[in-house]
């Protein structure tokens, strides 16, 4: 069910729900990636009603029908973009989720999607009942960097103007381990039809503005905090999924960098699970059921 939703600074965001035929045994809200929108999630979210769970998304600012709505591709706010968009969560999910109270919630976040739902769990982690990491990545000096060239480049040539330069910066890079690659974006799945979806999809691979970079960066540097992460509840299990050949999760290393993050924080439940030779999009990949399989098991662990 799709429907347009008002945030408390009059922002409309685009919301959709997918309901199971039977008992509902949990509420999934999935929390797409960077230059891409929820749409895509929708054969994920149809598997997930199979098994009894209610799912819902929403397209973030600057993204998908919530840009096209009442926005700009690659373009979340005038500043602090980040910290708002991570607020737009918090406003949809108490909304979407007041039917469901008697069962677990679950955050399930995509790439941006999943640094999104690590500052929301530091900040809202009291009503989050489980947390998946999907194609996440450690954060670095790097970002740190990126963020006041991306200040600069605002400052200089516009908030709302394109930044090919950090957009090459981000990903020009993350083609490179793959043999005979045919198009820029190889490196999100091995599945050549799938990479043209996105490809062909008038909602994927836009250059985000600069002001973007800087409020994106801002937000990574922030949940990157020690006593940000210590602020998460100890109990809560977490799973780190991701492809093996990732380059966002630098080949699985960055993802272990942020498991040890939380167990060091005194996180009780942490998993990691890596697929073999699988690349950034894995709900895409050619062992999509398996992927499935490993996340409805893990799910399934905490409902018996």
């Amino acid at each position: 069910m799709e429907q347009l939703m008002q945030m408390s600074d009059g922002h409309v965001v685009f919301t959709n729900k997918f309901e199971p035929v039977g008992i509902c045994i949990g509420h999934i809200h999935i929390l797409h990636g960077m230059a891409e929108h929820s749409g895509r999630y929708e054969k994920f979210a149809r598997e997930l009603c199979a098994f009894g769970y209610v799912v819902t998304m929403h397209d973030h600012r600057g993204h998908g029908k919530t840009a096209m709505r009442n926005g700009q591709l690659g373009f979340f706010a005038e500043e602090d973009g980040f910290a708002r968009v991570v607020e737009d969560v918090h406003e949809i999910v108490s909304v979407m989720h007041a039917p469901y109270t008697d069962v677990p919630f679950i955050l399930f976040g995509h790439s941006m999607g999943s640094f999104i739902a690590r500052r929301y769990i530091q900040l809202y982690g009291e009503s989050v009942d489980r947390v998946i990491l999907c194609g996440a990545g450690a954060v670095s000096t790097l970002h740190k960097v990126g963020h006041y060239v991306a200040l600069a480049l605002a400052k200089q040539f516009g908030k709302d103007v394109e930044s090919p330069l950090l957009n090459d910066l981000s990903f020009g890079s993350f083609n490179k381990q793959f043999p005979s690659t045919k198009t820029a974006y190889d490196w999100l799945c091995s599945v050549e039809q799938e990479v043209q979806k996105y490809i062909d999809d008038p909602y994927c691979g836009f250059i985000p503005t600069n002001q973007f970079f800087a409020d994106l960066t801002k937000g990574f540097m922030e949940l990157n905090r020690k006593k940000e992460i210590e602020k998460i509840k100890k109990n809560l299990p977490i799973l780190l999924i991701s492809g093996s050949k990732d380059p966002v999760g630098e080949q699985g290393a960055g993802v272990y960098r942020v498991a040890e993050q939380y167990r060091s924080a005194g996180l009780e439940d942490v998993t990691v699970y890596l697929f073999e030779d699988k690349r950034h999009e894995i709900l895409n990949e050619d062992n999509q059921q398996a992927v499935y399989q490993v996340l409805l098991r893990w799910l399934n662990k905490y409902d018996t």
